[in-house]
């Protein structure tokens, strides 16, 4: 390397190891925007540089372009018309395949030294990036800033950890004896090199471009194989801001920058079929919506393919010790980002004849009713609940809302537009809750977005259940009970075990179901339909590179 970027950035990397082997909280990337943190002209700057790019060609010089495209709209109205250079797949997959015979060469420290810097700099990017991810996925600025900054290098920082820890077990040299009695003993030395599997793409998804982007990104790259990068056509920025940065530390390192490059198509023409299917493509990493996961695992045979997909998440309610507290947790999950996360409850619940409380024994209708005015309180004052819901990402979006309507089932709590002080033409809703029978097949699939289906059950016994057949169907990445029960608080998690889905038992705090902590939280089991890897663990790095040897007598 021209810069030694693994020395620099050991003590970080040793660190994220030890985060990793004793899953406590632990980030080297500050999640407060706090000018005492990031510097005191660091969010205005950031501001600045977002608006410097609107309406013009983005700075990205790839070599292979034929001419330039944009099609990204912000859910908050605001006019991006940033154009990006396209380079057809077959010169993205040539430039991968010279790029990698020098990066192959170059060996872990270098891959994963190139890779620790590249996340250093995202962070100090983190207002830019934060503004980038707003106006392309509809998220409000400050989980802009914390899910698209900061907890996305986060989950980067955790893959290139588990990586070095695999790529580190392994000596490059090893001197072999092994006894022959009365004889000499045989001697050999063998050398054991970690070559990469080749070129990786990752797919991009609408709603967290960075923070699902950078676990199979960093996986790849921190293992040696050049990465395509292939951002959705509604959400490129983010990713190629990252790009940008990575091939630029990949210039400052002495390597071909081509080991990442951007993939970019107009809506009309999606281009990762023929990427993902190309015979180089040795690694893929996909996060959107299960038929195209489901496409992919089954297809792209020369490839390993690493998924996150669709799934229906669920709620139980059983008692509890605090309902007030129950309710204000629930309502802040089912608004959040408006329910545009992968871990969003869908489904809750609730046994028809009620559960025990600290109050008494309450009805069904109690409780639904009750969620549905804490959704309500928690949105009372728009000003405040527009930084909560965000803004709705895609319009078919905000269309699903009108359709679970048509289910004829009795609204519990309206879905409503909020008007949004600063972005007047901003696609803002808030949640819709309903109530249903748990008999009715339709509330089974993923209603993606601010619906939430409040579940009449037989009893606690049968939504538990409920719930574990549910994800070994149809897949989910969270489940979230609630019990003073032990005996019951214990049958859930044994449901959980078997239906391999993680499981939040009893949040009423600060922690909500719908968020996971890097080097700490698995995000998702691959033991589920809802993703066939998680993030991340041991995995979802070692099969991304492989051990060639070499021996000889001494």
């Amino acid at each position: 390397m021209s810069v030694d970027f693994f020395e620099s950035n050991r003590e970080v990397l040793e660190k994220a190891v030890e985060a990793a082997a004793s899953r406590g909280y632990w980030s080297p990337f500050p999640e407060s925007p706090s000018p005492r943190v990031y510097g005191e002209t660091a969010a205005e700057d950031g501001r600045k540089a977002f608006e410097a790019l609107l309406g013009k060609d983005f700075p990205l010089d790839l070599p292979g372009a034929v001419g330039a495209i944009g099609q990204e709209k912000s859910p908050f109205g605001l006019e991006l018309n940033i154009r990006y250079p396209k380079v057809p797949v077959a010169a993205l997959v040539e430039q991968a395949d010279i790029a990698l015979e020098s990066w192959r060469e170059a060996g872990p420290k270098a891959w994963v030294g190139v890779s620790l810097e590249i996340l250093k700099r995202l962070n100090q990017r983190s207002f830019e990036i934060a503004s980038a991810v707003q106006h392309t996925t509809g998220q409000g600025f400050m989980m802009a800033f914390q899910a698209g900054g900061p907890h996305a290098q986060d989950r980067g920082l955790e893959a290139v950890a588990y990586a070095w820890q695999e790529m580190s077990r392994i000596p490059e040299i090893s001197d072999w004896e092994k006894p022959q009695g009365k004889h000499d003993p045989l001697r050999m030395r063998k050398r054991f090199t970690i070559v990469p599997r080749g070129i990786a793409l990752v797919i991009g998804c609408s709603t967290f471009p960075t923070w699902n982007g950078y676990p199979g990104l960093f996986a790849s790259l921190s293992t040696g194989n050049p990465v395509i990068v292939k951002p959705h056509a509604t959400a490129v920025l983010p990713l190629a801001m990252t790009v940008k940065v990575a091939r630029e530390v990949l210039q400052e390192a002495g390597f071909d920058p081509n080991v990442v490059q951007l993939a970019i198509h107009s809506a009309e023409e999606d281009i990762s079929q023929e990427l993902a299917l190309h015979p180089s493509v040795r690694l893929i990493d996909f996060t959107g919506s299960s038929a195209n996961g489901n496409w992919l695992e089954a297809n792209a045979r020369q490839a390993l393919v690493y998924t996150e997909k669709a799934g229906v998440n669920q709620i139980i309610i059983d008692s509890a010790d605090d309902l007030k507290a129950v309710v204000r947790n629930l309502a802040f999950s089912f608004a959040l980002y408006s329910g545009q996360m992968c871990t969003a409850p869908q489904n809750v619940y609730i046994p028809r004849d009620g559960i025990a409380t600290s109050e008494g024994r309450l009805s069904f209708e109690q409780v639904a009713q009750a969620i549905a005015q804490g959704v309500e309180k928690m949105l009372a004052d728009p000003a405040k609940a527009v930084e909560l819901t965000g803004a709705i990402q895609n319009e078919a979006t905000a269309e699903r809302i009108e359709e679970a309507r048509k289910l004829g089932l009795p609204v519990l709590h309206d879905s409503r537009a909020l008007q949004h002080p600063q972005f007047p033409n901003a696609r803002v809703r808030t949640p819709l809750l309903l109530q249903a029978e748990a008999s009715d097949e339709r509330i089974y699939k993923e209603w993606f977005g601010p619906i939430v289906f409040i579940v009449a059950t037989d009893s606690t016994q049968h939504s538990i259940e409920l719930a574990q057949r549910v994800v070994q169907e149809h897949g989910a990445l969270t489940l979230s009970g609630y019990s003073t029960d032990d005996t019951v608080a214990e049958s859930m998690r044994k449901a959980a075990e078997r239906a391999g889905v993680s499981l939040s038992l009893n949040l009423t705090g600060g922690v909500f179901v719908n968020q996971t902590a890097a080097f700490s939280d698995f995000h998702g089991t691959g033991a589920n339909p809802a993703a066939n890897a998680a993030l991340s663990d041991t995995a979802f790095v070692a099969n991304r590179f492989r051990v060639v040897q070499t021996r000889w007598h001494v």
